[in-house]
């Protein structure tokens, strides 16, 4: 069975959007794909960038055209991710290539090739299946750098005959390597992690976290009432704590992020826990909280953005697996107990 995208013999009712028509070639149809964003793409990229259809949203692996390439269009490897496939196309616009899509389960071309689902293997089969010897004349495949860890080039030479250039790490480089005759710049091969790069990861734990926010919101507010004599709870009480826990909501999600290079220390960690030490400062002072009160909203803030910068270390470029491990091994406990003991402030809190 071919390996080419099953677009091809899709009626044009089921054919997916993003697919034009099809270019003839020696092994039959290739779909060609249009290199324009339609407000679809634009809404379906801004949908998963916030968690939501986040697996689902993969193109059939196999080959694809762009504008209409020959036997000596350059050929471009990438993963079944379409907000990655999206990427590539788009920089493409205008230009003629092929472009294989490897069977990635959705994952990113970085992530997949530290998981082993864009690597080595995989595209060797994917050459095969995809007949992609037979479509060009040439014997040079691109190959993402982010995917140089899971692609073996040698490998590739000795199982194939095609051989491997590393192109750039961003999609958007893509024409300017091409008309270098394949050659990268140093800014071409630079990670970059600006603000923008920062932020646009944080409406994903927005979304994913939302649920148990509301739920430790909810467990608060049910516990801010309790008294030695009564259970009563005010409005005042209702307010404090619903802007107590959003504020380490948001602040924990996107402030530890947006100022990830400016706050001391190496561990993300750390990183979160000043900026809860600074959020239970701001309510501590403003907030009609006791001296217990205050020590265990202090604890509960540093330990809950604490845990919250930490689940930004895998997002980033900062660190390691080994790392993210090392920290996580004295982090969470650590968190763990400041929880327990804050929490546990809080309930002594109402009845002293």
């Amino acid at each position: 069975m071919s390996g080419r995208s099953c677009c091809e013999t899709c009626s044009p009712k089921k054919r997916a959007r993003w697919i034009l028509d099809s270019v003839e070639t020696s092994i039959g149809p290739v779909s060609r794909v249009a290199t324009r964003w339609t407000w679809r793409d634009g809404f379906g990229a801004c949908a998963v960038r916030s968690g939501i259809g986040r697996m689902r949203y993969t193109v059939p692996p196999g080959l694809y055209a762009v504008g209409t390439p020959d036997q000596d269009a350059p050929v471009l490897v990438t993963a079944n991710y379409k907000l990655s496939f999206d990427h590539v196309r788009r920089a493409m616009d205008g230009l003629d290539a092929w472009i294989v899509v490897l069977d990635t389960n959705g994952i990113n071309v970085w992530c997949a090739a530290g998981k082993g689902t864009f690597g080595t293997e995989e595209l060797v089969a994917r050459l095969d299946s995809s007949e992609v010897a037979q479509v060009v004349r040439h014997r040079t495949l691109v190959v993402p750098q982010l995917g140089a860890p899971g692609v073996a080039a040698y490998a590739v030479e000795q199982l194939t005959v095609f051989h491997v250039v590393y192109g750039p790490v961003r999609a958007t480089d893509l024409p300017a390597f091409l008309r270098a005759g394949m050659r990268t710049t140093a800014a071409m091969r630079q990670v970059q992690f600006t603000l923008l790069d920062r932020l646009v990861l944080t409406p994903n734990e927005l979304v994913r976290l939302l649920i148990p926010m509301v739920i430790v919101l909810a467990c608060f507010v049910a516990t801010a009432g309790l008294g030695r004599h009564e259970y009563r709870l005010t409005r005042e009480q209702t307010l404090w704590v619903a802007l107590a826990v959003g504020m380490n909501y948001l602040f924990g999600i996107v402030l530890t992020p947006a100022l990830l290079p400016w706050l001391p220390g190496r561990a993300f960690a750390t990183k979160g826990a000043i900026v809860g030490a600074a959020v239970a400062m701001a309510l501590v002072w403003f907030g009609p909280f006791g001296w217990l009160d205050g020590l265990s909203v202090g604890l509960l803030s540093v330990a809950a953005c604490s845990f919250l910068g930490l689940r930004f270390t895998g997002s980033s470029t900062y660190t390691s697996a080994s790392g993210v491990r090392s920290e996580m091994a004295w982090a969470l406990p650590l968190q763990g107990a400041l929880i327990l003991v804050g929490f546990a402030g809080w309930i002594a809190a109402r009845f002293f």
